[in-house]
C-alpha cells in the first residue's frame, strides 16, 4: 500500500470519526446516543432521533475505542424508557417492548426523553428487533468492561425478563422460531416478510445466547435459563435443517411430493415445487448456498437476505459448513450482492405485479431501491466480520475498499439504488450515522479480529448436541 493510499484512508477515517462525534446526542450534559442522520438538505422527520437499531454499530465502535460512558448512559436511559406507559389507539402493548427510537425534548428549561414504540411510526410498526439488539449490546458492554454489576441490577434483570416473556411465551404456532409481523425489523415497511423472517431469527438466537450469559441464575433467572436451553437445541436444528438452500436441496425441493400427512414426511412444510422461482434455478451456484429468507406452512421465501445470513455466521447459528457455503456464494455472486457498494439488503428485487402485491405498491420500495434490493453500506461491517470468521478476510478488505472509494464523496448516504448500487438512494439521507459507524467498525474489525468476541459467539456445542 503506497503512502498516498494510506493518507487517503487516514483522512477518510478521521472524517468518519469527526462525523460520528458530531452526531452524538446529549441529555442533561451526558452523551446518550446518536441521531440517525444529520442531512441539512432534507427534512429531519424522525432522523433527528436515536434509533436503537441504528445506534448499535456506533456503540460497538465506542466500546472498542474505550468510550464506554456513552454506551453505559444509553443502556441506562433505554431501560427506563422500556417501562414507559404507552397506548396505540387505546391499546396498551406489553411492557417488554424497547422503543424504536427516542429524542430529547426541552420544556421550560428541563430536558426529557420522548420514545417511539411504533405508535408514531409509518404504518405503526412494532420494533421487535430493538429488544433483541438491546440485549446483544448489553452483553457487548459487559464483555468490553467486565462490568457484570450493570446487567445484574434489578432493573436490567427485569428488562431481560420482560423481553424474554414476549419472545418465549406460548404462542399459536408450532415452531421454535419467533413469529413476527411484517416490518418488525430493519425492513420496517411491507415487504412480504411476515412470519419467521431470517433476520429476526438470527437476532433472536443471538439475544437468547446473550441473555443466558447475563441472567442471574436464581429464581426467575434460573427458570428462564432452562427455558432458553430447551429452546436453543430445537431452534438450531430447525434453522440448519429447514432454512438451508443449496443446489442439492434445490433438487430435493424440485422433486417434493406435496399434501403429505404424518410425522415422517420429507416435505414437512408442504412446500410446492412450482414455488421455486425461475431465477433461482439459474442463480444458485454449484458450490455454496444460503439460508432462506423465511419459512412457514406452504411457504418458503427463496430471496437472499443479507443481514440474516451474515449474522447467522457471526453468531454461529449456521453450521461451519453452511458458513463457508454462504461466503462462497457471496464470492461467486459478487456482482449481484456487492457490486459497486456493499451490499444488497436482499436479492433479487420484486417487480411488476409481485411488487404491487407484496409491497402494496410502495413508492419507496420500488425495484432495486431501499428495502427492495437496495444496497446498504451498513452491511459492510457484517460482511467484514463474517468473512473474517470463515477465513476470507480478503473479501472484507475488497468490500471495504469499494465503500471507501465512494462514501465520502457521496456524503455518506443511507443506501444506494440500482442493480449494481451505482446510484445514491433517491430518498436516502446523507451523513447517515450508521453508514459512518459501519465503515469505522469494519476498519476496526479488520485491524484487530479479537474485537469480534464483543459481537459474535462460539459454537454452542451443547445446543447442537441436543439438536442431533
Amino acid at each position: 500500500m503506497n503512502r498516498s493510499t494510506k493518507q487517503a484512508e487516514k483522512t477518510l477515517q478521521e472524517q468518519a470519526e469527526q462525523l460520528l462525534e458530531e452526531a452524538i446526542i446529549y441529555y442533561r450534559d451526558r452523551p446518550i446516543g446518536a441521531v440517525a442522520a444529520k442531512d441539512s438538505e432534507a427534512d429531519a422527520l424522525n432522523y433527528d432521533q436515536c434509533f436503537i437499531r441504528d445506534f448499535v454499530p456506533a456503540a460497538f465502535v465506542f466500546l472498542i475505542q474505550g468510550k464506554t460512558d456513552i454506551v453505559y448512559n444509553f443502556l441506562i436511559e433505554t431501560v427506563a424508557l422500556q417501562k414507559q406507559e404507552r397506548r396505540i389507539d387505546c391499546y396498551q402493548p406489553p411492557p417488554g417492548l424497547m422503543p424504536a427510537s427516542f429524542k430529547v425534548e426541552s420544556l421550560e428549561g428541563e430536558q426529557y426523553l420522548i420514545a417511539d414504540f411504533g405508535d408514531r411510526a409509518i404504518g405503526r410498526v412494532t420494533p421487535i428487533d430493538s429488544c433483541l439488539w438491546w440485549i446483544i449490546l448489553l452483553r457487548a458492554y459487559v464483555k468490553a468492561t467486565d462490568d457484570f454489576s450493570l446487567a445484574h441490577r434489578k432493573e436490567f434483570q427485569e428488562a431481560l425478563n420482560f423481553i424474554l416473556d414476549i419472545c418465549l411465551g406460548p404462542q399459536f404456532e408450532m415452531f421454535p422460531t419467533l413469529l413476527v409481523p411484517d416490518g418488525a425489523c430493519m425492513i420496517d415497511r411491507r415487504m412480504g416478510i411476515s412470519g419467521y423472517p431470517l433476520e429476526i431469527q438470527s437476532l433472536f438466537y443471538a439475544a437468547l445466547r446473550a441473555a443466558r450469559e447475563l441472567l442471574i441464575p436464581q429464581k426467575e433467572g434460573e427458570m428462564l435459563i432452562k427455558t432458553i436451553n430447551n429452546r436453543l437445541g430445537s431452534f438450531v436444528y430447525h434453522i440448519r435443517s429447514y432454512y438451508w438452500l443449496d443446489l442439492k436441496q434445490l433438487n430435493a425441493i424440485h422433486r417434493y411430493k406435496s399434501d403429505q400427512f404424518g410425522e415422517s414426511v420429507v416435505n414437512k412444510f408442504n412446500i410446492y415445487p412450482d414455488s421455486i422461482p425461475y431465477w433461482l434455478t439459474e442463480w444458485m451456484p454449484d458450490r455454496g448456498g444460503y439460508l432462506a429468507g423465511n419459512l412457514g406452512p406452504g411457504r418458503m421465501d427463496f430471496r437472499f437476505f443479507s443481514l440474516g445470513n451474515l449474522m447467522s455466521i457471526i453468531v454461529s447459528l449456521a453450521s461451519e459448513e453452511q458458513c463457508q457455503g454462504i461466503i462462497d456464494l457471496i464470492d461467486q455472486r459478487w456482482q449481484d450482492l456487492v457490486g459497486r457498494m456493499p451490499m444488497k439488503i436482499c436479492f433479487p428485487a420484486v417487480d411488476g405485479v409481485a411488487w404491487q402485491i407484496i409491497t402494496g405498491s410502495d413508492p419507496k420500495n420500488t425495484p432495486w431501491s431501499y428495502h427492495n434490493g437496495g444496497s446498504w453500506p451498513i452491511m459492510l461491517w457484517m460482511l467484514v466480520a463474517a468473512a473474517q470468521i470463515v477465513g476470507r478476510a480478503d473479501l472484507g478488505e475488497k468490500a471495504l475498499a469499494i465503500a471507501q472509494s465512494r462514501l465520502a464523496e457521496d456524503e455518506w448516504p443511507e443506501y444506494y439504488d440500482g442493480k449494481n448500487g451505482r446510484l445514491i438512494g433517491k430518498s436516502a439521507r446523507k451523513y447517515q450515522t450508521w453508514t459512518i459507524a459501519g465503515v469505522l467498525l469494519a476498519q476496526l474489525l479488520l485491524e484487530n479480529p479479537k474485537h469480534l468476541s464483543l459481537i459474535g459467539f462460539e459454537e454452542d456445542t451443547e445446543a447442537v448436541a441436543c439438536a442431533i
